[in-house]
């Protein structure tokens, strides 16, 4: 299994993309310098998920970046994914160490509240995630977390923080002198170009 990086672009799939076409947008993706990427997929269709899951992560480790599955501890088991990344609503975190063991990575969403980041961090968390900082495309709906929230909880947070959420090359800036260590980007990365939709958050980690 790999690490999670410490600092980067995590690259998130959008549910738009199955089959070849996402696994070229990944592998483009990577190429433009993404460095963890994040299959998510809600659909039911399991047999479809596992299939594209397993190219996914031949196409990771071909760049020598992990990949997470989103809230689906058992697909992340069946196939060896690198990890998995949890909500409130998603298999909880202590259940997806026990299954996925000590060396994945668990990552948790803790949206817009300190506390469940210091919970995860005492729980074994690998990385906490925060967002919505801008208005998102992908969660319209989604809770907003504010860049003086990252501020005042990073001085206690020894794991990475990453911060998701209308998440571009543009606005990226405050977060990261803040305090988030990774981007977590679906829209601004798989567009039109995903090699150039990554490559354009470059300069921001240089």
């Amino acid at each position: 299994m790999l690490p999670f990086p410490r600092t980067g672009l995590y690259a998130v799939t959008p549910e738009s993309l199955t089959g070849d076409a996402l696994v070229l947008s990944v592998e483009q993706a990577l190429a433009g310098g993404a460095n963890v990427v994040q299959y998510r997929d809600k659909s039911t269709d399991q047999e479809r998920r596992s299939a594209d899951a397993k190219r996914l992560l031949a196409v990771c480790h071909r760049y020598a970046a992990p990949l997470i599955i989103n809230d689906d501890v058992a697909l992340a088991q069946s196939i060896h994914a690198d990890g998995v990344h949890v909500g409130k609503d998603d298999s909880n975190l202590a259940m997806a160490r026990e299954m996925l063991g000590a060396e994945a990575i668990v990552g948790v969403s803790c949206y817009n509240q300190p506390q469940r980041a210091l919970d995860a961090q005492s729980a074994g968390a690998s990385y906490v995630a925060f967002g919505s900082f801008f208005p998102s495309l992908t969660k319209p709906g989604a809770v907003r977390a504010t860049v003086e929230l990252v501020a005042n909880i990073r001085p206690s947070v020894r794991l990475p923080i990453v911060g998701i959420g209308g998440i571009t090359p543009d606005n990226a800036s405050a977060l990261l002198v803040a305090g988030v260590d990774s981007l977590a980007v679906v829209t601004a990365i798989f567009g039109d170009d995903p090699k150039a939709g990554a490559a354009a958050f470059s300069p921001l980690f240089d």
